[in-house]
């Protein structure tokens, strides 16, 4: 096993992965470290039902074009995501359903929350992409959080409650725990709410054939041996020479690291050499979003006889965000959703026999009696992943973009930082992932 390269890279997710990739097309040698047993970060394949899944990230939108190019490179084809029929939405314990994008509110909350997410829009249009924290009314902005604003700005029950859904879904977090800035900066780098939380056209428009996990697994296959799996990072020491990075596996020197793990994880690792107040505060005040992916499988789609989509929100259920993730040939039913913010930090203790009967309660007042009679239950608690700690990204509460955000890509030395946490564009996504891993190698092979 070599252990010395040109840049060594602590973490194997599609960012570690695109700057190892970017690097050697530049005739760098690179070494990547993994902790896990396998290549992927915050993507990861499974089985249900004799179906492969997607147990971490798998959507992709027509704007993410950077995602879209890398798996067209690798021969990686994209489908659309089953979106037929009408919505379900459960609220204050009582279902209903809508058609197209317009909840079924009153419509008093239907004209307050329209009014909002054009304010939401409009604002986040406000902030440069390189330095939000510059923005006119950044201290402002993230002095509050986000539920401090809606319990400031808006007044009916229905649009306070479809905004804390949509807090939930979008960052798997409370919308106490989020900065109004943080909540307005993810906005901006991912186009606009609509476009976060759409389908038709949206952040979810599209899935890969065969499963997003295939991406990572194609982008490490010409890296060969340089791919060090099992082999979590434990120390870093860096001086006017090059860099040591102290591992279970051993020692590894190179000229230069990228550390593209996620702010929570950075903070796991020694550093010989302290790291600068900025970047310390930063890693101490950036946790992850708290998530537990579940997958349901039935004979048939029966839902989509009923005219629905297969698509769920609720206000109470712990199993609160729904999908149809049925195979395209329909020979099984298959619907995919989240347990997210509290409730994933609660249903994360209970096991997963008590989870199922969660989900399955859940799809048993959104879709029918049908739902209470799965073939297969499969869920993947990332809060309770070791080189995760969560998903889908690490958030910032109240002032800590203003006074950290500038470290979030800042080099220290001969370390630079990756990681979707760190994109300008997409934060939070796979596309973002790329990003910043083009940027880090980017970075170092200007240093020469």
């Amino acid at each position: 096993m070599d252990r010395n390269a040109d840049v060594i890279i602590v973490g194997a997710g599609l960012a570690g992965l695109k700057a190892a990739r970017r690097l050697t097309d530049a005739g760098q040698s690179v070494i990547v470290l993994e902790a896990r047993d396998r290549v992927g970060g915050r993507t990861k394949g499974g089985e249900i039902a004799g179906m492969a899944i997607d147990r971490g990230g798998q959507w992709v939108g027509p704007q993410q074009k950077r995602l879209l190019a890398e798996a067209a490179a690798l021969g990686i084809e994209t489908y659309k995501q089953y979106d037929t029929g009408r919505q379900v939405l459960h609220r204050k314990g009582r279902r209903s359903t809508y058609a197209g994008d317009t909840p079924s509110l009153p419509l008093p909350a239907l004209l307050e929350l329209d009014r909002a997410v054009k304010r939401w829009n409009r604002e986040a249009r406000t902030l440069p992409a390189e330095a939000p924290w510059t923005a006119l009314k950044a201290m402002d902005w993230d002095g509050e959080t986000l539920e401090s604003w809606i319990r400031r700005n808006l007044w009916t029950d229905g649009a306070r409650s479809f905004a804390r859904i949509v807090a939930r879904a979008v960052f798997c977090a409370e919308p106490e725990q989020l900065s109004y800035l943080f909540f307005l900066e993810y906005l901006r780098s991912g186009d606009s709410l609509e476009t976060l939380i759409g389908v038709e056209g949206g952040a979810q428009a599209e899935k890969f054939r065969g499963g997003a996990f295939r991406i990572a697994q194609k982008m490490a296959e010409p890296l060969g041996a340089s791919v060090v799996l099992e082999a979590p990072v434990r120390a870093i020491e860096q001086d006017e020479n090059g860099a040591v990075v102290r591992t279970d596996k051993g020692d590894f020197t190179a000229r230069y690291v990228i550390v593209a793990s996620p702010p929570a994880l950075a903070q796991r690792i020694h550093y010989a050499r302290p790291l600068p107040a900025r970047r310390d505060g930063l890693t101490q005040r950036m946790p992850m979003g708290s998530v537990i992916k579940v997958h349901v499988a039935y004979e048939t789609p029966f839902w989509r006889k009923a005219g629905l989509s297969g698509q769920a929100a609720s206000d109470a259920h712990a199993f609160n965000v729904v999908f149809d993730q049925s195979p395209e040939d329909e020979s099984r039913g298959l619907l995919v959703g989240f347990i997210d913010g509290d409730h994933a930090i609660e249903l994360s203790a209970v096991g997963d026999n008590a989870r199922r009967q969660h989900a399955i309660d859940a799809l048993v007042d959104y879709f029918g009696p049908q739902a209470a009679h799965p073939i297969a239950y499969d869920d993947q608690d990332w809060t309770a992943e070791e080189w995760s700690r969560g998903c889908y990204v690490g958030t910032m509460a109240p002032g800590v973009l203003t006074r950290f955000g500038i470290a979030l890509r800042e080099p220290v030395g001969r370390i630079h930082w990756a990681g979707t946490e760190t994109a300008t564009e997409w934060l939070g996504y796979m596309d973002g992932a790329l990003q910043s891993g083009v940027r880090a190698a980017e970075e170092i092979l200007a240093r020469g």
